[in-house]
């Protein structure tokens, strides 16, 4: 899975907190061959000054593009905007209503989606760990278990018979349950 970008609204403007990160996160991404690009409910002119907010609070830039979508035109297409926000007219209590992660792959298609209540930050580790098994499955078809972390054991799917198993993974694998067999993360 080369070249996937990942998508957010507002995934520049609240993160002040963890801004100094920025850098760091964006050369993460850069390992990953992942582009990030920010989408924003509120205007252009907003953006500005942000990008200068967090510059002058955390001592780091913004280095990713950001696009402004104040009419909800892209928020609606992508079906982005929260259930419990208000109808028509945004109201000060919308102004977070597009909490939304999308990881998208070279294809164009979506491959994973992460929806954050406004009360929870995102997680860039969540996040990069996604786009990691992600990443691996689309190059080795492999699967991960729950809480998975680089490097750990992934699991061989189902639909892979145990002779195609053994000729994909000379080096062996175990088997937990007829439906659950684990191999060394592949290189």
């Amino acid at each position: 899975m080369g070249d996937p970008f990942l998508a957010s609204e507002g995934f520049h403007a609240r993160v002040h907190h963890r801004a100094r990160l920025h850098g760091e996160i964006e050369a993460r991404f850069d390992r990953r061959n992942t582009k990030i690009i920010g989408l924003s409910i509120d205007p252009v002119s907003d953006h500005k000054n942000w990008v200068k907010d967090i510059q002058e609070t955390q001592g780091t830039a913004v280095n990713y593009p950001m696009i402004g979508d104040a009419d909800l035109n892209v928020a609606k297409l992508y079906d982005m905007i929260h259930p419990n926000a208000s109808g028509g007219k945004r109201t000060a209590a919308d102004n977070a209503t597009i909490r939304s992660v999308f990881i998208i792959g070279p294809d164009k298609k979506v491959k994973a989606m992460l929806i954050y209540p406004m009360s929870a930050g995102r997680n860039f580790d969540e996040v990069l760990r996604l786009l990691d098994s992600l990443q691996l499955n689309a190059k080795h078809a492999v699967a991960t278990p729950v809480n998975w972390k680089p490097g750990q054991d992934v699991i061989i799917p189902t639909s892979v018979s145990d002779e195609e198993a053994k000729k994909k993974y000379p080096q062996g694998f175990k088997t937990h349950k007829p439906y659950l067999r684990t191999v060394a993360q592949p290189k």
